[in-house]
């Protein structure tokens, strides 16, 4: 059984979820990489996150398949003997960015079935395992990524908005659920940031920040992200229960 906390980390195979698990390693965590399906950049995490000074291990499957959960968990747990952490980072964007009312319930379900379904059923699973378990000395937390858009309307990529504000409410629930029995659960809503997933967008954000979109003008960098999943999860603000932590430049700030 490893004598570090352990950290199961969803989507971890690049952008935010890689860094998640780089900033983890570095902070004394052993790290369960978790991927839909093996590929290079799963490869390229596991990698970073041992020259990062953690060990890693992969434990494969899809959040959005409900079944394959206690599988995942047992993999995941079988790995480094514990679990301690679980960063809820998988995630997918709409099928098509566009009108409002040109939405399909494909892109729809998508997003649901995967940010907040999947999140849910993943993280309820993922508790009863860490009550039942014996604490150990160090944090347990359980880390939402959601996005600036809980709040931030993008009417061109509306289901992606209602799906990462239901993660919002779901985090602050099982916040309030486990902080008794001193389970730290945290929201981290990342702004513009720079990854694979808001690549195809480059042109429009760089004009965006060119015209004062945000108080820091500038892309929001993958590893300021896992920075702060990291502080969250050894424990580095104890009496923070629920909260959202805004990793995005001051995008969210109302201003006149």
């Amino acid at each position: 059984m490893s004598e570090r906390p352990v950290a199961l980390v969803t989507g971890a195979g690049r952008g935010i979820g890689r860094a998640c698990a780089v900033a983890l390693a570095g902070h004394g965590f052993d790290v369960v990489v978790n991927e839909r399906s093996a590929a290079e950049d799963t490869a390229d995490t596991v990698a970073a996150v041992t020259a990062a000074g953690g060990r890693a291990a992969l434990a494969l499957g899809d959040i959005a398949d409900l079944a394959a959960h206690e599988a995942l968990l047992d993999a995941a747990g079988a790995a480094f003997g514990r679990l301690d952490c679980l960063v809820n980072n998988a995630g997918v964007s709409v099928l098509a960015r566009g009108d409002l009312l040109d939405v399909t319930p494909e892109s729809f379900d998508r997003c649901i079935a995967v940010n907040t379904r999947g999140s849910f059923f993943l993280t309820q699973a993922f508790a009863r395992r860490l009550l039942a378990a014996p604490p150990p000395a160090w944090h347990r937390a359980i880390v939402f990524i959601t996005s600036a858009n809980v709040e931030v309307v993008s009417i061109n990529r509306g289901e992606y908005c209602v799906s990462k504000a239901a993660a919002g409410m779901i985090a602050k629930l099982f916040a309030v659920r486990l902080a008794a029995a001193g389970i730290g659960v945290y929201e981290v809503r990342p702004g513009v940031i720079r990854t694979e997933m808001t690549a195809p967008s480059k042109e429009r954000y760089d004009r965006f920040f060119a015209a004062g979109g945000a108080p820091l003008p500038r892309w929001g960098e993958a590893a300021e992200v896992g920075a702060c999943v990291a502080a969250l999860a050894t424990g580095a603000l104890p009496y923070t229960v629920g909260q959202a932590v805004l990793v995005d430049g001051g995008l969210a700030l109302p201003r006149l």
